[in-house]
């Protein structure tokens, strides 16, 4: 496209940039317009002549690096006929290798004390970052600034942009250089007014300093003004989902003082905790108004979370209503449906001798059911006999109903699609909507999300459970101190010699095209040898994939053979018969299996009091709840619990970050905060749970925390005035642009 011309925000990149860097936009980063290139914001900006810090980068990341050439050198291959050269690259403090092969003519190009922009695949070998075939672009002359080849970097500011394989940040800068040379601009979506009263900068100077700056100050006041967008394009659909859902009120459940709640508030064998007292309030002033409840209770495991559930769901069984309670898993269903009955006594027994006149009943539910028990518990819900459903996903398949349904109750709310919990509130009806509490141990990222916009009204149960032990967690880095896996296994002896027993958790089951009679075909494990052999870098081919994570089958062979070879091993994974499930779970309760070899499936439903370590091979595989999950399955009796986290990231990088990070606190909510820092929030506004692909592109939920809360005030102002936005069609438009159709009904949902 000749100079000159103009471009809109509309406007297709193929126009303005051609068809062959079009494509590969839209290939690599999904940007196929002008405002879709704009709205790719710099990263961070690196300032010339200071060097980007290499401790943090990621393996696996693509990661562009402002560095100085420390050294190069060049070798034969041993086992193929070629040469390497190896440059690495420093950014004073820690280095970062290069690797070509069979490019010699590398070494006379980076030669030591040249600085370059060096962009590519972050990979590890033998307990060395690198980067295998970076692109890279460098300096000459000694203020680094005069070469062609660095004239796009010509400013104070370099910014470098979230980049992909083939597009490195420079060819992104170029191209963003090459659009805002024509770009005419947009109008402002906000008005005057807000903009002067909040002191924001206007939309098109905000687009044209954030990826130009001359500045921090500019770069500072661009963000403040691309954030408030983001914000106020959130909160704005929030209002108006809000404002919408008023039309599907939720039943009112009053408390009774004579009703199954009263009468199981005196048959406790316990004292209800000040905190199941303070929370139990504000459910019971939740559920006696038609505004639907939205409510998170965050307690350790054990903490009493299914006390004041239950408690709950008999205040709405008092209104003559039903609470259904969803469990991820058929164990952990049929185990709340066995401890429900056994709290309530003669008081979940209705029609059943020695029910207590105002008594209830409790239905399990599964997809496993035999088909006979499965049909009286499908009439049970339906009439309304049933008064408590606990079930698992089977609950919310269309041809399950109920007579009338007022609470759902979702346990372990990371294990369910926003979908799956759309769907069991949609059991209510259509003129109501039942009123929801989320249950969980760990938040996950998008939950603290949802959290700080206020969807979420959030109740913690932070004592500690009367007798649970204390948990610590000690991160064992086998790639930079291989030793410290024999100590893991001795301690293990130490632990069963001591009476007590052990977990050791993996992250797959085995090689998934395994058949039966075939034999195995061993992954190379951190169990017992961390060694590979290796006598050079993977060559360039090889994409420098990680090996697979470590499997039970395998792990448990290599176990039973070495270093614990004494010991009583059992094994438990999805794919055993749910007979077999069964015995070794028996045989481990009943202490005839010193150490449990097996996948997440421990993850909830198991309690062991008699297990006090927990060791999990590749933790960096797991997710922060996952962890926090597993780890309390240990320290449930009156002796200490350990967790040992084996990994083999490397120190500073950001998965190492994270494991730090669990194995600093047991406190769920600073779990997820942590976890936000370094991952980012994920997608709140879609279905994508990764942080890679946010569609909040600007604004942090926890460092913008002030800037979300004003923003929820002034769209609250907009909407009740306007709720339609007709007098604000810039606004209107924002909100279709950063929140389109797809999105706010998953916001609805979620």
């Amino acid at each position: 496209m000749a100079t000159g011309d103009s471009t809109r925000a509309e406007t297709s990149l193929e126009r303005v940039l051609g068809a062959k860097t079009a494509k590969a936009l839209e290939s690599a980063l999904d940007l196929s317009t002008v405002g879709d290139l704009l709205r790719h914001y710099p990263r961070r900006y690196a300032e010339r002549g200071e060097l980007t810090a290499i401790a943090g980068l990621e393996i696996d990341e693509h990661a562009t690096v402002l560095a100085q050439v420390e050294r190069v050198s060049k070798r034969s291959m041993k086992s193929r006929r070629g040469t390497i050269v190896e440059a690495r690259i420093t950014d004073g403090h820690r280095s970062l290798i290069c690797t070509f092969f069979n490019q010699a003519w590398r070494e006379r190009e980076l030669l030591p004390g040249r600085r370059g922009m060096f962009a590519g695949k972050v990979t590890a070998y033998r307990n060395q970052l690198q980067l295998a075939h970076p692109e890279y672009q460098l300096f000459t002359g000694e203020d680094e600034d005069v070469s062609e080849a660095a004239e796009e970097f010509a400013g104070a500011l370099i910014p470098v942009y979230p980049s992909a394989q083939g597009l490195p940040s420079w060819s992104i800068a170029r191209c963003v250089s090459q659009v805002l040379d024509t770009w005419d601009g947009e109008d402002d979506p906000l008005p005057g007014e807000l903009r002067t009263r909040l002191g924001l900068t206007g939309l098109e100077a905000a687009l044209r300093k954030i990826h130009r700056p001359r500045d921090f100050g500019e770069v500072t006041a661009a963000q403040e003004r691309l954030k408030w967008d983001e914000a106020l394009a959130v909160q704005l659909a929030l209002a108006r989902l809000r404002g919408a859902a008023q039309s599907h009120p939720a039943p009112v459940c009053l408390r009774r003082d004579d009703g199954i709640l009263a009468a199981f508030d005196k048959r406790l064998p316990f004292e209800l905790t000040g905190g199941q007292r303070e929370i139990g309030e504000d459910i019971a002033a939740d559920l006696a108004v038609e505004h639907p409840m939205n409510r998170l209770v965050q307690g350790e495991v054990g903490s009493g979370k299914t006390v004041v559930a239950l408690r709950a769901m008999l205040q709405v069984v008092d209104s003559g209503r039903q609470a259904a309670m969803l469990a991820p898993t058929e164990v952990l269903a049929a185990q709340h449906a066995r401890s429900l009955a056994e709290l309530l006594g003669e008081l979940g027994m209705a029609g059943e001798l020695g029910g207590a006149e105002q008594a209830t009943r409790v239905t399990l539910l599964t997809g496993t059911m035999p088909a006979a028990q499965r049909r009286k518990a499908l009439l049970e819900a339906a009439s309304g006999e049933a008064g408590i459903v606990v079930g698992t996903h089977a609950i919310i398949q269309d041809r399950v109903s109920f007579a009338d349904l007022g609470l759902v109750v979702v346990d372990e709310q990371h294990r369910f699609g926003v979908e799956q919990r759309d769907a069991l509130r949609a059991r209510g009806g259509d003129e109501v909507s039942p009123h929801v509490l989320v249950m969980t141990a760990t938040p996950i990222p998008r939950t603290v999300a949802m959290t700080v916009y206020g969807d979420l009204e959030t109740s913690a149960l932070r004592e500690l459970p009367s007798g649970r032990s204390p948990i610590s967690t000690n991160v064992v880095p086998v790639a930079e101190k291989p030793s410290w896996l024999d100590r893991v296994w001795q301690r293990i002896h130490e632990e069963v010699g001591a009476g007590h027993q052990v977990y050791v958790v993996c992250p797959r089951i085995g090689d998934d095209e395994e058949t039966d009679g075939k034999k195995r075909k061993s992954s190379r494990s951190s169990a017992v040898d961390d060694s590979d052999g290796a006598d050079e870098p993977p060559p360039e081919d090889s994409g420098g994939q990680r090996r697979p994570p470590v499997a039970v089958l395998d792990v448990a062979e290599q176990l039973a053979a070495g270093p614990l070879a004494s010991l009583r091993l059992g094994v438990l994974h999805g794919r055993l018969p749910a007979d077999d499930k069964d015995a070794v779970m028996r045989g481990f309760a009943a202490g005839d299996i010193d150490v449990l070899v097996a996948t997440t499936v421990v993850e909830v439903g198991v309690n062991v009091p008699n297990a006090t370590v927990m060791v999990i091979m590749d933790a960096d595989r797991f997710g922060v709840s996952q962890l926090h999950q597993l780890r309390g399955r240990v320290g449930r009796g009156s002796a200490p619990g350990l967790c040992l986290l084996v990994s083999e990231a490397m120190g500073g990088t950001t998965t190492r970050e994270r494991l730090d990070a669990v194995a600093s606190t047991t406190d769920g909510f600073e779990l997820a905060r942590l976890d936000l820092e370094l991952r980012r929030e994920g997608d709140i506004l879609g279905a994508a749970q990764s942080g890679r692909k946010s569609g909040l592109k600007m604004l942090s939920l926890l460092r913008d925390e002030d800037v979300i809360a004003q923003a929820r005030q002034e769209a609250e102002s907009f909407v009740a005035a306007d709720p339609e936005l007709r007098a604000h069609p810039g606004l209107a438009r924002m909100v279709a642009e950063v929140v389109d159709d797809e999105r706010a009904e998953y916001l609805e949902k979620s």
